[in-house]
């Protein structure tokens, strides 16, 4: 059988799976992507917002200047053009203080060095010394940092209170999406290993941007076309249930009607949350299954405000200081997106690691978010919403916890014709957008022979 006769799967509509057919198809390879949903882009698309007839996002993104995988995907494509990197962003506390933080150049550096309003000079040199020994100590990693938590690492360096305030508690968090007290240091390290290396490679620091335009426009749309000119087949409500597996080669995936989608080669792109009883034919199975259980998730909650006012922001997106305890962020549509305010201005507020707010009503979720609008923002005292949406993302990421580091399965398998994708798996990044891609180029590398 030629290599261009091979029948190559894709399980899973995700961005791992997005980006694997997309790649394969590059090939000239031909692709069937099976999704079980019916729509592409598993935990990242747009939700319409019919009242105000916008189109908000399931959760907000932010990319960084290091995700070059996630900017081949995107010139694959045709997106790249749609992300834009701010100069800045704001830090605002619920007394009235704030701090504008600078993104990009040489005040970025100066940012990690302790942007507190009430930091003393003696406290800022702490900070600045607790920074360049974190750095130092990400890229030459003590034997136990896997054993520490991210707030033990900090306590470690001698990390100042307001430093940690200020940046580095949510920054770390919003990395891992996990309260810094739970948080894997070694998680955070490696991120900043990663950060560390590109920016000297291309010798300027990982900076922070936003997409101009909603998910299903970025990720999806230029997906299809792709597919639509290259031949992929796309099955939807297509839910697969065993890659078949016989004398060391794949055959097939057998679907939940029973079917079989024949397969000389599968690429298995699902969450952690997803996969067992999809590898039962592979050796190491109950490895991998192990493993995707004891990562377990993390939850995440998305709320799209339409109020009948703006804020008063003065940047794209803004933190918000001694808020509920865990991160939040505040993201202006307007600004990120040039959007109308005819009918209502968009703020998208995400809270990472929302163990107890994900226990909420939509109700009551909004209420919060609302009060916590009005403790920062004077104008959003007398503001009516116009429409909210609640998204609430119980699995949303792999949990990034003590003991979870090690965890990661390769892309590589036993059966050479069977490759994993997905941000669980190992990758340079936690679990992000980049790592999901960078999880396909791997795996179609292996598929393709190739060595990177």
């Amino acid at each position: 059988m030629s290599a261009d006769s091979r029948r190559f799967v894709v399980i899973g509509g995700g961005l791992a799976g997005l980006a694997s057919a997309v790649w394969l198809a590059e090939a000239g390879k031909n692709v069937t992507l099976l999704e079980r949903r019916g729509s592409l882009g598993g935990r990242t698309h747009a939700v319409r917002a019919d009242a105000v007839d916008d189109v908000a996002d399931n959760g907000q993104h932010v990319i960084a200047s290091g995700y070059h995988h996630l900017y081949r995907y995107l010139e694959s494509v045709g997106t790249r053009e749609h992300i834009k990197f701010p100069k800045s962003s704001v830090l605002r506390w619920p007394d009235g203080r704030k701090v504008t933080l600078r993104t990009t150049g040489p005040g970025a550096i100066r940012t990690l060095m302790g942007v507190h309003p009430d930091a003393s000079w003696a406290e800022r040199f702490q900070a600045t010394r607790a920074t360049l020994l974190l750095g130092w100590q990400a890229l030459n990693q003590p034997a136990d940092l896997a054993d520490l938590t991210t707030a033990q690492w900090f306590e470690r360096v001698g990390m100042p209170a307001k430093a940690r305030e200020a940046l580095w508690d949510w920054l770390a968090l919003g990395i891992a999406a996990e309260p810094v007290d739970r948080e894997s240091a070694k998680v955070f390290a490696n991120v900043m290993a990663t950060g560390i290396r590109l920016g000297i490679r291309h010798r300027i620091p990982v900076t922070i941007g936003y997409p101009t335009v909603d998910l299903d426009t970025l990720y999806i749309k230029g997906a299809l076309k792709v597919f639509a000119e290259r031949g992929v087949e796309v099955r939807y409500r297509s839910v697969a249930r065993r890659i078949v597996i016989i004398d060391g080669k794949v055959t097939g995936v057998v679907l939940a009607d029973g079917t079989v989608v024949p397969a000389d080669a599968v690429v298995c792109a699902v969450p952690n949350s997803n996969i067992a009883g999809l590898l039962d034919d592979l050796p190491e199975h109950a490895e991998i299954y192990a493993a995707a259980d004891k990562l377990g998730y993390t939850p995440i909650v998305s709320t799209n405000l339409y109020l009948d006012r703006p804020l008063g922001t003065e940047t794209e997106f803004e933190a918000l200081i001694g808020g509920t305890g865990v991160i939040d962020e505040v993201f202006d549509r307007q600004r990120m997106h040039g959007r109308s305010t005819d009918k209502a201005w968009l703020y998208c507020l995400t809270t990472s690691g929302a163990y107890d707010q994900i226990q909420k009503t939509n109700d009551e979720i909004v209420a919060e978010q609302l009060d916590l609008l009005r403790r920062y923002y004077p104008q959003a005292r007398d503001a009516e919403i116009v429409q909210a949406q609640v998204v609430r993302m119980p699995k949303a990421t792999f949990s990034q916890v003590v003991g979870t580091d090690s965890l990661r399965p390769p892309q590589k398998t036993s059966v050479p014709s069977l490759v994993l994708a997905g941000d669980w798996t190992a990758t340079d990044w936690s679990a992000t957008m980049e790592s999901a891609v960078q999880s396909a180029a791997k795996a179609v590398d292996l598929l393709l022979g190739r060595a990177r």
